[in-house]
């Protein structure tokens, strides 16, 4: 089955309380199923309580610069703050990244637990730090009101989006607005923004253009979110994107662009890579696309025809989760002293790296230090370039537990939002074909991805009746009756 993107709304402790029994057991099953490490050891704690207290600080103060956040409520790990303003017919840009490592001492305890979880992972319920939170939703980060050490990209923009110089430094930053997507959304539409927005809508649209002219591509697959009600319920609906969420990416995206520019041009660090897709895998995608009567004409590249397909449409639905093919084989790739033979990202269509959520993944550490050092002219640090070989292997198996937890926590709430509904009949969608017989069909109402029995045509809107539907495996099955 296609890999579900699914975001899930952090409950308040009062909503956690009513959850239901089994739906908990079995989120904490799948925890223990995949050894997601549970609470930190004394000896972290105590070392990231001490570092908290004493972290090393830059001399440099950017505190006057007013920054802001832009996150899902309710979230406290904050890893970015921004800024940016007008320079001349351009743009300066300057972005503020949490200085994890002035309170993470290589070798010490809380650099070898890192280690050992990779990143942070989210479940419906709670999530997991990579961090303790005395130094993820606190001390290191990027909070409003508080003066904080980060990593500052200061970047100038042409007119047209494309950057022409970056620079990297530490110093002390202090957010001053702690804003969420839905807020500056309607900010932007209803003319209250204020001009760091606005600019950044500016911006964003330029650096969209900018991804199109150099192929980029993404997968508009729709993202299935998790809330909870009042009475403890959770209910599951795809959530439209916001165009904010794009333009805030796209900043994200640039900075880790400069930093493999960096890397690159020094000959050390860690890339985030992917290959192309395979001329086979291309040829299946465009075959998927005659067959659906959905026009792909010659000669547009297939990133630029997947920005046509719309997710309310069953024929391109369909489709976009035969694409999934074409983005498999992301990895990273560490070099020193010499090129790596897979530099690029076909994604991003350029070479790009990891270095802009140090509080929730671990990679970002020490990239962030190594693009540092190498902008100031300093030697890398020798903590950071003995890592290098070690963080693919780390990572891998932390993105393998994160989205094993993902798949599993939504099969589970899908299961709990349907387990009163078994023998109801459901209008759906058929968007993929299971490779032992049977359909994958998607359900608007409730935001339901999941096996049919049956046989139909991709693209078609079918009817399925929920044949079962058990939290305690997280199995949801339907079949088709029309």
């Amino acid at each position: 089955m296609p890999k579900r993107s699914i975001h899930v709304q952090e409950p308040t402790r009062e909503q956690t309380a009513k959850q239901s029994a089994a739906l908990v057991a079995r989120f904490d099953a799948i925890r223990a199923e995949l050894k997601v490490p549970e609470a930190f050891p004394p000896e972290v704690e105590s070392e990231a309580k001490a570092a908290a207290e004493a972290p090393d600080l830059p001399e440099r103060d950017e505190t006057a610069l007013p920054f802001l956040t832009i996150d899902p409520p309710g979230s406290m790990d904050l890893d970015q703050a921004l800024h940016i303003e007008r320079a001349g017919d351009g743009y300066r840009v300057r972005y503020a990244i949490a200085d994890v490592p002035a309170y993470v001492r290589a070798g010490g305890a809380v650099d070898a637990e890192t280690r050992r979880r990779g990143q942070t992972i989210y479940a419906p319920d709670q999530r997991t730090p990579l961090h303790p939170p005395v130094l993820s939703e606190d001390a290191a980060s990027l909070l409003a009101g508080q003066t904080r050490p980060a990593f500052v990209w200061d970047m100038a923009l042409k007119a047209d989006g494309e950057g022409t110089e970056v620079v990297v430094y530490r110093a002390m930053v202090r957010s001053t607005d702690r804003l969420d997507y839905e807020g500056v959304q309607q900010a932007i539409d209803d003319g209250s923004a204020d001009e760091r927005l606005l600019l950044l809508k500016e911006v964003g649209l330029k650096r969209i253009e900018f991804e199109r002219r150099r192929g980029g591509a993404s997968l508009p697959m729709p993202e299935q979110e998790v809330n909870e009600d009042d009475h403890g319920h959770y209910r599951l609906y795809f959530r439209p994107p916001l165009e904010v969420e794009d333009w805030n990416a796209q900043i994200s995206l640039m900075t880790g662009m400069a930093a493999a520019e960096m890397m690159l041009k020094a000959k050390v660090g860690i890339l985030r890579t992917m290959p192309a897709p395979d001329q086979n895998a291309v040829g299946r995608f465009r075959h998927a696309s005659r067959a659906l009567g959905v026009e792909w004409h010659k000669g547009t590249p297939y990133g630029e025809f997947l920005r046509t397909l719309d997710r309310t449409n069953a024929k391109h639905l369909a489709l976009i989760h035969e694409a999934t093919a074409l983005f498999r084989g992301a990895g990273y790739t560490p070099f020193d002293g010499e090129l790596p033979e897979q530099a690029e990202h076909a994604a991003v269509a350029a070479p790009y790296a990891h270095v802009t959520a140090p509080l929730r993944r671990l990679v970002d550490r020490f990239g962030l230090a190594i693009c540092e050092a190498l902008s100031s002219g300093a030697e890398v640090p020798a903590w950071a370039r003995e890592a290098l070989p070690s963080l693919p292997e780390v990572m891998a198996a932390s993105d393998k537990v994160a989205h094993g937890v993902e798949r599993a926590c939504a099969d589970a709430v899908e299961a709990a939002a349907l387990e009163d509904r078994v023998g109801e009949v459901f209008d759906a969608m058929v968007v993929d074909k299971r490779e032992k017989g049977g359909a994958v069909v998607q359900i608007q109402d409730p935001a339901v991805l999941a096996n049919a029995d049956g046989q139909n045509e991709l693209g078609t809107a079918v009817q399925v009746r929920l044949t079962e539907a058990t939290v305690a495996t997280g199995t949801v099955r339907f079949e088709i009756v029309h």
